[in-house]
Parts: C-alpha cells; sequence; structure tokens
C-alpha cells in the first residue's frame, strides 16, 4: 500500500484544534484534578490511611495519562501548522490545567513525605503498590527536597505566565520567521534541510540568510533565554540547590561521576573527528569546513543517494526485520496507520519529534521528509522512540515515565541498525562512501556538536548567575564553546545556534543535551549485544526498555549489559567503536586525495 505523508490526529479527536470533543475532554480533566484534589486532602498521614493512598495514586495514573495525551495533541496541533492560533489558544488553557494539576500533586507528595517511614515501606511491599516501589520511593525522596506545598504552589502558578509564556514566547517568534532564499520565503525548517545541499554557493548563501534572520531577533531571542534561565536559577536557589547540574541529573536517574566520565573519555578522544573534518574538507575542495558545510553530501559522489518516502519506509522494516519482528511489525503498522507526519511543506515546526498518545496506547511521529540518508536515519530515530512507548504499553502507567537520556537509547539504537544496514549493503564503493560519510555525521553530531551546546549551557548558566548575558555575549559563548568542541577544526562557526536551538527554551527539562550523547553511546553497548548474541536479542531489548522507568540508569546498564557507567572503561570502550567509521572512511578516501 501507498503511506500517507501526513498523519492521522482525527482518531485522537475529530476537527483538529476546532475539536469540540478535545475541548470537553479538557474540562473532563479539569473536573477529574478537583475530584483528586479533595481525594488528596482527604488523607491523614498521622492515620496511616492506606485506602485513601491507594485511590489517590490510581487517579493520578488516570489523570497523567490524560495530561499527556492532551499535551501530545495540541503538540501535533502546533508542529503541522505554526499559524495555527487556535492552538496556541488551547495550549493555555491546556497549561492551566496542568498546573491545577501540579500544585495537587505536590501535595500528594507532601502526604508522603510525612507518612511513617515503616508503614510506608510496608504498603509498598504488597499489592497494589508493590509495582511501584521504585518511583514512589523515589517521588518521596525528592519532595523531602522541594519547598512546602504552599511555595511550590506559588512557584507553578507563577510559572505559567512568566517561565512557560516565556517558552511559549519562543514558539511564537519563531513560528512567525521566514528565511528568505531565491525569491522564496523558506519556513525555518526547510531552510534548514538546504544545508544539505551539494552545491557550496547555495549552502553559502543559505547560511548568510539564516544567520542574518537570527541575528536580527537575536535581541528578543536573547530576553527570552535569559528569562527561563533566571526563573529556573531563582527556583533552585529558594529549594537551596547550588549545582545547576541537579535537577537534570536528578531527572535522568544518573549520577554525576556518569555524566563526568563520560565527557572526559570525549574529549581525550576528538583527534580522530578532527581528522574527518579536515579530509570532508579536502574532499570538498576546501581549505577548511565552515559550519555551512558539515552537512554537505561529498564531492566525489555523483549524486546524492535519494530514497522517496516508500523507498525509505520500506528500507527501514527491512532492516529492522533483521533484529526482530515485533520492532518490524510495529514499524510496519506505524506506517499503514499514517502515523507520521512527514510531508514537505511551508508553516510546519523545523526538527522531529516523536510524541506519545499513552491512552491509545499510539505514538505520533513529526518530521519533513527529505530523502537524504540522514533524513531516512532521523525518520528511523523517531520511529525507535516510538518502539519504547510501545514495548511499555502494558506495564504500570506510573512506570513509563522514562528518563531522558534513556528516552534517546531506543532511538538512538534505531537510527544505528538502519545507518549501519545502509553502509553494509552499499552496491559499490561512491555509495558506500557517502553512505558512511553519514553516519560519521552523527558522530561528530553527538560528540562535538552536542558537546558545544553541554560547554555553552554550563557557562552561560555561570554568568547568568551574576546577571544579563546580552545577544552578543551570548554569540561569544556559543562560539568559544563550538570551537573547543570541534577541536578548532572549522573556519566559520554558527554564534547564534543559541537562538536557533530549541532545545535551550525548552521548560520541562533544563541541559537537553548531554541524554542524547548518552543515548548514542549506550546503545553502542546494545548493539554490540545484537551482533553478538542475535538470537534472542530482541526479548532482551524489550526487557531493557521496560526497566528504563523504574530504575537508575547506572543499575539499568549492571543489570542488562552488566557494565559500570561511572567508569571510564564503558565509554572508552563506545566511543573508540563509533571512530572505527573514521578509520575506514580516511581508508577508502586517502586514493582520492592522493589522485588530487
Amino acid at each position: 500500500m501507498e503511506y500517507s505523508l501526513t498523519w492521522d490526529l482525527d482518531i485522537f479527536f475529530k476537527g483538529g484544534s476546532s475539536s469540540k470533543e478535545f475541548l470537553l475532554f479538557l474540562d473532563e480533566i479539569n473536573q477529574e484534578v478537583q475530584e483528586f484534589d479533595r481525594l488528596v486532602s482527604k488523607i491523614n498521614s498521622e492515620e496511616n490511611d492506606e485506602i485513601s493512598l491507594i485511590q489517590a495514586f490510581d487517579l493520578f495514573k488516570n489523570l497523567n495519562m490524560k495530561s499527556r495525551q492532551a499535551s501530545a495533541f495540541i503538540g501535533c496541533l502546533e508542529a503541522q501548522n505554526v499559524q495555527d492560533k487556535k492552538a496556541g489558544q488551547l495550549r493555555i488553557k491546556q497549561l492551566k490545567s496542568v498546573a491545577s494539576l501540579k500544585i495537587v500533586v505536590s501535595k500528594l507528595d507532601e502526604k508522603l513525605v510525612e507518612l511513617d517511614e515503616v508503614f510506608f515501606q510496608s504498603i509498598l511491599n504488597k499489592e497494589p503498590l508493590n509495582e511501584l516501589k521504585y518511583v514512589l520511593n523515589e517521588r518521596r525522596e525528592r519532595a523531602k527536597e522541594r519547598l512546602s506545598v504552599k511555595e511550590e504552589s506559588l512557584i507553578t502558578q507563577l510559572s505559567m505566565d512568566g517561565f512557560e509564556g516565556w517558552s511559549q514566547m519562543y514558539d511564537t517568534i519563531v513560528g512567525s520567521m521566514t528565511i528568505p532564499f531565491k525569491g522564496e520565503a523558506l519556513s525555518v525548517g526547510q531552510a534548514a534541510n538546504k544545508f544539505s545541499d551539494p552545491d557550496k554557493n547555495v549552502r553559502n548563501e543559505l547560511f548568510t540568510a539564516w544567520e542574518q534572520a537570527w541575528d536580527e531577533k537575536s535581541d528578543l531571542f536573547a530576553r527570552t533565554l535569559n528569562h527561563l534561565a533566571g526563573f529556573r536559577l531563582s527556583v533552585n536557589e529558594k529549594r537551596g540547590w547550588d549545582d545547576i547540574l541537579k535537577e537534570p541529573l536528578e531527572i535522568c536517574r544518573m549520577k554525576k561521576e556518569t555524566l563526568e566520565s563520560m565527557w572526559t573519555v570525549i574529549a581525550e578522544h576528538k583527534e580522530p573527528l578532527v581528522k574527518f573534518l579536515h579530509r570532508k574538507a579536502e574532499l570538498l575542495d576546501l581549505e577548511k569546513l565552515s559550519w555551512a558545510d558539515l552537512d554537505a553530501p561529498l564531492a566525489v559522489t555523483a549524486e546524492s543517494k535519494v530514497m522517496d518516502y516508500q523507498e525509505g519506509a520500506d528500507f527501514i522494516v527491512q532492516q529492522f526485520s533483521k533484529f526482530g519482528t515485533q520492532l518490524a511489525n510495529f514499524t510496519q503498522k506505524a506506517f499503514e496507520d499514517s502515523w507520521i507526519e512527514a510531508e514537505d511543506r511551508p508553516g510546519k515546526r523545523p526538527g522531529g519529534f516523536c510524541t506519545s498518545f499513552p491512552l491509545d496506547k499510539q505514538s505520533r511521529i513529526f518530521m519533513t521528509y527529505s530523502g537524504t540518508p540522514s533524513n531516512v536515519s532521523t525518520l528511523a530515530h523517531e520511529l525507535g522512540h516510538a518502539f519504547h512507548s510501545y514495548a511499555m504499553r502494558d506495564i504500570h502507567p506510573l512506570n513509563r515515565s522514562y528518563a531522558m537520556n534513556v528516552a534517546e537509547t531506543a532511538s538512538t539504537f534505531a537510527e544505528m541498525v538502519v545507518s549501519d544496514a545502509a553502509v553494509k549493503e552499499a552496491t559499490n564503493e561512491e555509495e558506500k562512501l557517502i553512505l558512511l560519510e553519514d553516519k560519521i555525521q552523527r558522530s561528530v553530531s553527538l560528540l562535538m556538536n552536542i558537546h558545544a551546546r553541554f560547554l555553552f549551557e554550563t557557562r552561560f548558566y555561570d554568568e547568568r548567575k551574576q546577571g544579563y548575558v546580552s545577544a552578543e555575549r551570548l554569540n561569544e559563548l556559543m562560539v568559544e564553546a563550538q570551537k573547543e568542541a570541534y577541536g578548532d577544526a572549522l573556519s566559520e562557526y554558527n554564534p547564534t545556534f543559541w537562538a536557533s536551538k530549541l532545545h535551550f527554551y525548552i521548560t520541562g527539562v533544563p541541559f537537553y543535551n548531554f541524554p542524547y550523547t548518552f543515548g548514542f553511546l549506550f546503545s553502542l553497548g546494545i548493539y554490540a549485544n545484537a551482533l553478538k548474541e542475535p538470537s534472542g536479542f530482541e526479548e532482551k531489548y524489550i526487557a531493557l526498555l521496560k526497566d528504563t522507568g523504574s530504575m537508575k540508569v547506572e543499575d539499568l546498564a549492571e543489570k542488562h549489559l552488566g557494565v559500570d557507567l561511572t567508569t571510564r572503561d564503558f565509554w572508552e570502550e563506545a566511543v573508540i567503536a563509533c571512530l572505527e567509521d573514521v578509520e575506514e572512511f580516511m581508508r577508502l578516501t586517502d586514493p582520492l586525495v592522493q589522485k588530487a
């Protein structure tokens, strides 16, 4: 069958942003939040009120799924059409219900803290709360480090028109932007795809227009970023949190030693990637690559390999089938049932994402499909996210909230399967070279680009503590971070990257950068196991995914891979493994450089 390039949202709520059915659903959530509040208020911690506590968590489970469903639907509406003002109004309405829910959850967490320790542990050892032992212990410990319910509730309420408001302002500004190019007004997403154009004049012209567009609004973006960071720093100060990494590491269920070991190993192994960037420059007949050349296809190839959507979909399913029937069958269903918004058209949000609709046990994937190797890999990446949700569909909903870093594991594993297969199945050396280069580009992105984001954000927060950081200074910080992360291998950098990268403006989590690198390297360990022992791999893989919502990542790695993430051994092995592609690339391109 021919796959649709647009997704089906009507299966959830008919009528898009004008859906009456969805408005009723939002009202239903608000009513249940009020009921939830009444139930939580009834819990008598002093009398060890077990029944009310069980009822409260049962209602919380249902409300959590409904809230995620509503957020996912609005997110899809906003992404498919950035001019959809009704979707923006729905988001404001939905965020108010989220704030109300957070306030009640804060009250519930306070009740957990007040419970007698012996009683609390006793109810966690019997049904129905025994399967939630990890997440309830986690909630209780985190609640101890928060402010009072009254103070946390005030923070939540103020964040709606402060913290969240600034994030929405960013989306509004980006949604109104166009990039002028050759007489056209390109959306940000359309323009971004042109950085992979084989013509360097096109790339350079586009990069100039791109930088100018973001620079023109840099003062607005700087104000937005400063207010987001200022709000977060103020909250941290009130809670007594001195380390800006405390919250992202807590969210990731990850030790600081693990993060430090990972970055230390990466920093020590940059040289092969620097050599790769220099070699690519030679092949493109350039003295040095600029930022605009990073995604350029190799000049040594006759033409870039492009797959239409149908071909790309079939290729992904075929490669997934080699690792397990469940992964392949799930992916086939996603294509057949129109789970994916892939059409290249104006008005779409840039980038890609996967979002879950827990009530229907479905996901939706957003991207702009162009058919290049990296674009096909992006589609596989998002399908990996969707499979992660699918693998957890039958476990308790409160055990499905997996951390950011492991969220990027299934996606990166799926991406790796497809990109590795493309290289191995190349019909000639020329095709193999371009596919190998595309695969290495992901290593460059995850070990260099993401590192630059982490360095920038760390330094930005340090300076923000002292006061407002201007757009000009943000540009300087970004270029300094990029030079360090890329080993000064480029001739020109992207000073306004801090403005164009959505991840810096996401309110739900700070430092939305290092989880990608963690997921990439962690998935290499999983992939290595799959290649060594393909028999029965899929069941072991699904077992690992199921545990991602109820374990610390160090325990997850120890249980399923038998490794210690706090030491450098695992990270060194993973980094060296991905650098093997660079060695192969250099070998294949030696004759081409010598010939020139």
